[in-house]
This record gives structure tokens, sequence and C-alpha cells, in this order.
């Protein structure tokens, strides 16, 4: 009887273990790896939001190859080291197919050599400085060259721009982008006197010197306006600082790359009307995909007063992406999903259509927003879909650059030695 009972106990676990393993094998899983705490909790958890809110959507349509999609949520808390080991464990530990996170560039870089090495798959949502094609990564925000460039080009031509104050928080994605908008203004003719750059901790609040220098600028009756890559709360004094000192947005304005909906929410705007911001998605966008879009966003938050911003057009583009990839590929498997992703094309929400490019970026619109008292913005230039470049044309290390996964598996291809430098990022 013992026996038996032992026997039968032994049946029911394997038939246990096995419906465990068919009930995992009927889930897909994803990981979401943004800060839900700490500095970057403000911006991060709305884009966790976003992704949660993409799976809502995409299992009521019947999941993705007959599964169901599951979302593993991390917290790497504004620890860059801590979005290394919440990836690790995401890949290692809950299997997941793909992840969607990060927004410092520093974050990112801290994730490159976990996902390289466990070949995993990550869908990058934020604007960065360029200079990186990781085989491993999808890059859905905006390159230099699909933000900044087009940014100075339209102060230099529609606002008479002269003088140029560069003023940034002091880490990598100002840092480079800076020097690439530097090397670009002085190829323009721009005078190496006429360029004032600056950089101050996060969260800096003495903004008198930084913005008498910039007024001291347009001295000689030049125009100067000011390039923003400041982030975070360290914005709030600075445009305080301006509005002291008496300039407005039409004596100087502000063009800032980091400053979106998300940061002007709950905000007193009186000291920003007038100013300006270049990205690729604007709230303010009048189109039907727009507008099913937010209202989507408002039901899934049960929250009519939750903006959109750049970051989240910029994820739903990711997943929408890897769906069709996936569909395609008939497998959520990482070199499956690669093959089969480059080419993809996928509704964006300003009435175009996103396309992924051989050097894992993607094509993207350039628009141009001026503040409103309401922290929205007004439209006042969009352009056509710019093909991302991961690697600038204006500087000179790497403007013989390119980078091309399916066709030479390299992202750094030295097209004057006609040469891969090397397949695995800069870390």
């Amino acid at each position: 009887m013992k026996i038996f009972t032992s026997a039968c106990a032994a049946a029911a676990i394997v038939a246990g273990l096995a419906g465990a393993a068919v009930a995992q094998d009927d889930t897909i899983k994803i990981g979401v790896l943004h800060s839900l705490s700490g500095t970057m909790a403000i911006s991060e958890t709305t884009l966790k939001d976003t992704v949660l809110m993409m799976v809502d959507q995409q299992n009521a349509k019947g999941g993705l190859l007959g599964k169901k999609i599951e979302a593993v949520v991390v917290d790497p808390a504004s620890d860059w080291p801590l979005f290394a080991e919440k990836a690790r464990e995401l890949i290692s530990v809950n299997g997941v197919d793909a992840i969607f996170g990060c927004w410092t560039s520093v974050s990112r870089k801290s994730v490159l050599p976990v996902i390289e090495e466990l070949n995993g798959l990550l869908f990058y949502p934020v604007q960065y400085e360029g200079e990186e094609s990781s085989k491993n990564v999808i890059y859905t925000g905006a390159a230099p060259n699909q933000q900044a460039i087009p940014a100075v080009d339209y102060m230099m031509e529609e606002l008479g721009v002269e003088k140029w104050a560069l003023l940034g928080t002091d880490y990598v994605y100002p840092r480079t982008t800076n020097n690439i908008l530097d090397a670009y203004l002085k190829g323009k003719g721009v005078a190496a006197g006429d360029i004032f750059v600056n950089y101050t901790p996060f969260g800096h609040s003495d903004w008198s010197k930084i913005v008498a220098d910039v007024v001291a600028l347009g001295a000689d009756g030049k125009k100067v306006g000011v390039v923003s890559t400041i982030n975070g709360d360290a914005n709030i004094g600075f445009y305080k600082e301006l509005a002291a000192a008496g300039v407005s947005a039409d004596d100087i304005p502000v063009m800032a790359f980091s400053v979106g909906e998300e940061e002007l929410a709950g905000l007193d705007t009186a000291n920003l009307v007038g100013h300006l911001a270049a990205w690729n998605y604007f709230e303010s966008a009048d189109t039907p995909e727009n507008k099913a879009f937010i209202d989507q966003w408002h039901a899934f938050t049960k929250n009519d007063k939750r903006v959109t911003n750049d970051p989240m057009e910029a994820t739903m583009i990711g997943f929408n992406a890897w769906v069709a990839a996936v569909e395609k590929a008939g497998s959520t498997d990482t070199d499956a999903v690669l093959g089969s992703i480059v080419g993809v094309e996928v509704p964006n929400l300003t009435g175009g259509m996103a396309k992924v490019l051989p050097n894992h970026h993607l094509t993207k619109p350039v628009l141009i927003g001026e503040i409103r008292a309401d922290g929205q913005f007004d439209i006042i230039s969009q352009t056509e879909e710019v093909a991302g470049d991961a690697w600038t044309d204006f500087l000179p290390d790497s403007a013989k650059l390119d980078a091309d996964w399916p066709g030479k598996q390299c992202g750094m291809w030295n097209t004057e030695t006609n040469s891969c430098v090397q397949v695995q990022s800069n870390y």
C-alpha cells in the first residue's frame, strides 16, 4: 500500500511538474527595467505603465504566437550598477525574451555588457547621444541627427541665432551631444568665441552666474540662443533665473532636449512660455492615431490628467516592432527576432511610419514645440521621417563609421578600411 501511495505521489509530482512546464510554455515573458524609486522614478514609472498597457492590449488581441504575454517588472531604483544586476536577473532567472527599459545613457551602458554576454534584447526608448550601435539593442528614441542637429538648424534659420550657449547636466548624454554640436556649429562658420559651453551637476540650483554669462554673450548685439541638455529639477531654477534677469523667450530662446510634457506637468509654467523643445512627438499632435493613444492611456490609468510624451511613443513603437518581428519570425528567440526586425514598419503617433533600420535605429520625424501656459506644446515645425544615424557625420572618428547588422554583422564598420572595428559596444 505504501509502495502504491508513493508511486501515486511520484506520478502526481511528475504530472504537476509537467503541468507547470506547460503553463510556463503558455506564457511569453518580457522584462520591464525602469526605475520605480529614486531620482528617475518620476520619468520612468510612466514608461513602466506604458509597457503594461501595451501588454494588456496585445493580450486582448489574443496574445502573441498563441500565448499570453507576461510582464516581469523590476526596480533598478535609479542605481546604475543595479540596472546591470536586474537585467541579468530578468534574462537568467526570469527567462524573459526581451527587455523594455533604461532611461539615462549611463543606465543603458551599464546594461550593455550583460545583454551582449547573454544575447538578450533591449528596446531603449529615450533620445540619446548616439555613437553606439549594439547588436542586442533597438534604439527607438532619437539620435542627434533626429533632434539636436535639426533643432540647431531651426534656431539658426528661423530665429536668427548667431551665438550659442550649450548648457547641460554633467554626464555622458549632454557632453557627447554638445561635442557634436560644437563641431557642427564650427563647421557652419560659427567662431569658437561665439560658443559658450557649461556643465552643472544634477539638481544644480544657483543659476545667477551662468545666466549672467549667457546674457553677456549678446553684449555685441548678436542674437543668442540656448541649447539645453539640462536634466531634471535643475530646469526649474534655470528658467526662473532667466525670468528674474528679465530675459524672455523673444530675447534669448531656449531649445530644450530633455523637457517634455511629463516634466512640465504640475509646474508653474509662467517662466517657460514661449521657450522651445525638440522631440519626435508631442501630445498636442493632431492625428487620429494620437487621439486613440491618449484615450487608451487615460482609460488604462483611470486618470484623464496623465499626460503622454515622446519616450512613451518610442516605447509603444518598440513594443509593436517587437511583436511584428516575433510574428514574422514565428519565434521569440533573440537571433530569430533580430533576423526579422530590420525593415519592420509600424505606425507612429504623428501620422507616419517608424521603420527599423540596419543600424538598429528608426526613422522618426523631428518636431519643434513652443511651450504653452498649460504645459503642452504648440507644434511649430515638423519634418518628414529622418533616418537615425548611429555615428555622427560631424566628429572625424565617427564620420567614417557605419552600422549594418544584417549585412555586415557589425555596429562599428570602418568605411575607409572596409573592416569591422569591433563587434561589442563601447561601454
